[in-house]
């Protein structure tokens, strides 16, 4: 049968629709309480970008996931699906949209494993595991990850600075240039850039090469170090635009494009690892 019979006769389904709208009902208010939590904010600012790229990568895989599909067994996978719906339930009404969003994604998955099997998921198992990153952080990670990482970046601008003659001094978070003062907040601390620049990686780098799980492990060590080097030099650039051109500049349109030139200068050193580790990635394939 084509490919356009099979999806007229799919979309003739009523058990399709029927599970089209179980998972928009399931799927449509967590998103939009990842949008108003997360999607905002700058931490989460690239979450949509992310989820329509997973989805985009789930659709290209599906016929071999199809192809390769030997349905789940039913204890487990029906086990699976009303533990995680117990929990999603439960998050909502606490009211948790990281518990929530981590329940959702886990009965998913439970839900593709009891209709294509294990097999078919992990061939596929890059599609599967990329939504992960459209989860929003736990608050307390965030805090624990980037508590350490800005007060290193702020002492080590600080340091870089002095060295240059800049009149400029630190107080834990807080930096002093001049008559100014700038505190190195969350979104300076890194985690949302090596959230957003892993993913970015990982999906270039699958698009390129349809890398293994071990490629994929050392890509992310060198983009989680491209992320912490690119929020070190956008401190440097928001000190000095203050310094040189006052507080409301570095606060303003500067602000921004200082993280996006960073973002950008990280992709393009990420991208240039990659046509780089080419003895590396064809020693991690055997």
């Amino acid at each position: 049968m084509a490919a356009p019979e099979k999806l007229a006769k799919a979309l003739l389904n009523p058990a399709f629709w029927l599970m089209a709208l179980g998972i928009a009902a399931l799927a449509l208010p967590t998103l939009q309480g990842i949008a108003a939590v997360s999607w905002s904010t700058e931490q989460g600012a690239h979450g949509p970008i992310v989820l329509a790229i997973a989805a985009w990568l789930v659709i290209r895989r599906w016929p071999a996931m199809r192809a390769a599909a030997q349905p789940g067994s039913a204890i487990i996978g029906g086990s699976a699906l009303v533990f995680f719906l117990t929990g999603y339930i439960l998050a909502r009404i606490v009211g948790s949209i990281v518990l929530e969003s981590a329940a959702l994604y886990a009965s998913m998955v439970s839900a593709l494993y009891l209709l294509v099997g294990w097999r078919a998921i992990r061939e596929s198992w890059f599609p599967v595991a990329y939504f992960l990153f459209v989860l929003p952080p736990p608050g307390s990670l965030v805090a624990a990850a980037t508590q350490p990482l800005r007060l290193g970046i702020s002492q080590l601008a600080v340091e870089a600075l002095s060295l240059g003659g800049l009149p400029v001094a630190r107080a834990g978070l807080l930096i002093y240039v001049d008559q100014y003062v700038l505190e190195v907040k969350a979104a300076c601390g890194g985690l949302n850039s090596m959230i957003s620049l892993t993913a970015i990686g990982l999906f270039y780098a699958y698009i390129l090469h349809n890398m293994n799980m071990r490629y994929c492990a050392v890509l992310a060590v060198v983009t989680v170090a491209f992320a912490i080097v690119a929020n070190f030099v956008r401190v440097l650039m928001l000190i000095l635009i203050t310094y040189y051109l006052g507080e409301d500049a570095a606060q303003g349109f500067l602000h921004s494009f200082a993280g996006l030139t960073m973002f950008a200068v990280a992709i393009s050193g990420v991208m240039l690892f990659d046509r780089l580790a080419g003895p590396l990635r064809r020693a991690l394939a055997r």
